[in-house]
Order: C-alpha cells, then structure tokens, then sequence
C-alpha cells in the first residue's frame, strides 16, 4: 500500500478506522477518559474549600456605603506589626523585635484583642477618614450602632452577635501595648491601649438582656493623629469575608507592601515571622498553600515557588499594572 499521494491528516484518519474497525470499544475509550478526567479535575477542585464567607447583606442598605463612601482603610502601623493575636483565648505576652524596636502586646483576663475584633478600628478609621474627605470636623470619639456594625462587617446580627460585640470592645480596651524607640541617644518607652475608653448604652436600663442600642469609643491618641495624618491604606470590603484569622493578616501584609506595585515577593520564614502566626513553620506554610489553593485572597494572586520557599503576590488589578 502506497502513501505518496496522500496528506499526512488523510493518513492518520484512514489508520485510525482501521484501528476502530479492529476493536470497535477503543474508538469510544477516548471521550470517556476525557469526561473522566474532567470529572476527577472538577473533584479536586471541589476539594479546595473556599476561604471567603458569603455576602450576609447582599441588598442591605449599607452603613458602609454611606459613611465610608465604599471604601475601607486600614492603619499602616498595626499592618505591619502583629499587634492583634490570630487565635481567640489568647492571654499570653507576646514579644516582636523590629530593627532594634520591641514591641509587646499584653492581654487583660477576657484575653489579647484578635484580628476579628480590630474590625472596629477599621470601622472608625473609615468613617474617620470619610468624614475627613467632607472636610467634617472629627475626633477621638466615635459613636455608632451596634446594628450598623455588625451589618457592615458581614456579621450576622442574631442576638449571640451583639454580645461577641461587647467581648470584642472588651478585649480591644483591655490589651495594652508597650514599646521601647530607640531614637539617637534616647529610648522612648510607651504603654498604651487598643481603645481608651468604651461606652455601650443598652435600651432597657432594668433588664440585663436588653438589645444594645448604640456603643461610643475613644480611640487611643497615637491612631487619631495617624488618621489625622491620614497614614492609612484602602482595603477591599471583602476583607470582612475571609474566613481564616491568618488569611487577614496575609491581606494585610500584602496590602502593606504590594500595594499599588505588580508583584512583591517574601519568604516564607520571613512571612512567618511578620504574620504573628504561633504556628509551627510547617504548618505555616501547609495553611499559605492552602490559600494559595483558593486564589480566595481579595486584590492579590498568590503564587507559592516550592523552590526557594517564597511566596509571590502578584496584583489582581490590570488598570494598576498598565497604570505603572
């Protein structure tokens, strides 16, 4: 049998239906192997568990949207320091060193303020700020409903809530921060709250359940004249959704020092260390794969190199990437 006058595409057509005539059950062996592989691809990504909670208040007229004009800030300096404990309970003194700077975090008995309660401060801070770009006056003290917060923060806003609510002021005004600046020939020693004074006012003053109806704060002077000088960062609202108190603080490391650039770049045993995480390395970086995994994190694409055991965070937005 010759070939000559034939294309290539014409003789691998005429071999396969010899093929196919010869065994007639591999012609439908490819298809089924290929749905299977599809099927057992869409199986494993299944197993991939998102890290993002759904949006509770979908069509709710949002507080947020009013007050902070849909955009959330953030301080630099809890950024980039693990001030907040990633675990709830807990009440141990927690050192960090930063280029000669020490800084340490020292819980009261309900316990070190969390990630989840340092919402709060987000909450101020943007109203804050948004109340700074309407040329209003502002100050220390912030007043607001508990029912706006907990809408705004994508919680549920059941009964059990507002009392999470109080624990988490609690625990905010509790944990002191004392931190020792080297500058020159001087050491400045500092001991300060997370809130200097909280007010809750209850709707029943007779009745011990009564629904709370709405919270006054102070906040400490060192965040109001950071907000004053607008040293803040814009975060996205589905900040609120991340699940996991150690995707949060990956956020805002991320945001912190990606920002605005197309790509940053740290090591895992470095991100271990400014994460805060009491997590064995190990398992560090299981839970960053993880996340990796989930492609959940808001604003940024994460890419874990094996290799040299770093993390890569690459910016989610083109207009920002064309824009530098």
């Amino acid at each position: 049998m010759t070939h000559s006058k034939q294309s290539a595409q014409d003789i691998l057509a005429a071999r396969m239906a010899e093929i196919a005539k010869k065994n007639p059950c591999n012609a439908q062996r490819q298809p089924e192997n290929e749905q299977q592989s599809k099927f057992q691809q869409s199986s494993n990504k299944a197993v991939v568990q998102s890290h993002l909670s759904p949006k509770r208040h979908p069509n709710a007229d949002f507080f947020v949207i009013d007050v902070f004009d849909a955009s959330l800030k953030d301080d630099l300096a809890s950024m980039e320091h693990p001030i907040f404990a990633l675990k709830n309970g807990d009440t141990r003194n927690r050192f960090y060193e930063h280029n000669g700077n020490t800084i340490t975090i020292m819980p009261s008995s309900f316990g070190c303020a969390t990630i989840y309660d340092k919402d709060v401060w987000i909450y101020c801070i943007s109203a804050l700020i948004n109340a700074q770009n309407n040329n209003e006056p502002i100050n220390r003290v912030v007043r607001f409903t508990a029912y706006d917060f907990l809408v705004s923060t994508n919680r549920n806003t059941s009964g059990r809530y507002y009392q999470l609510l109080r624990e988490a002021l609690f625990r905010l005004a509790g944990t002191r921060i004392i931190t020792n600046v080297k500058t020159g020939n001087y050491r400045l020693e500092s001991n300060f709250g997370l809130l200097d004074k909280v007010d809750i006012i209850y709707k029943d003053e007779t009745d011990e359940n009564s629904p709370i109806i709405a919270i006054e704060v102070t906040l400490p002077d060192w965040l109001f004249r950071s907000i004053e000088a607008k040293q803040v960062k814009t975060i996205s609202a589905d900040y609120f959704r991340l699940r996991k108190p150690l995707d949060r603080r990956i956020y805002e490391l991320c945001a912190k020092h990606c920002g605005k650039q197309k790509e940053w770049h740290i090591s895992l045993e470095t991100l271990h260390r400014k994460s805060g995480s009491m997590a064995t390395l190990r398992r560090f970086r299981q839970a960053i794969k993880e996340l990796v995994a989930s492609n959940d994190l808001p604003d940024y694409r994460l890419v874990y190199d094996d290799k040299k055991d770093v993390l890569k965070v690459r910016n989610r937005d083109l207009f920002k990437l064309l824009k530098n």
